[in-house]
């Protein structure tokens, strides 16, 4: 019975769900960062592999180009 429920409450719960600004990707789990814009203070959402890669991003709020 207890295992029933748990499952349904996974069910019913939201997930947020970010995309990486430079790439697009779906990100989930601890694949992606997470870190405000150096200008305006929006939260940046960058996969591991772009950031490592240091592929280009740029803000969707104020048009920081950041590496």
């Amino acid at each position: 019975m207890k295992v029933n429920r748990r499952k349904s409450m996974r069910r019913g719960m939201v997930m947020d769900m970010h995309h990486c600004v430079t790439c697009g990707n779906n990100l989930f789990g601890t694949n992606y960062v997470v870190f405000p814009c150096p200008t305006c203070g929006e939260m940046i959402y960058r996969c591991k592999r772009c950031r490592k890669l240091a592929n280009p991003y740029k803000c969707e709020n104020c048009g920081f180009i950041g590496p």
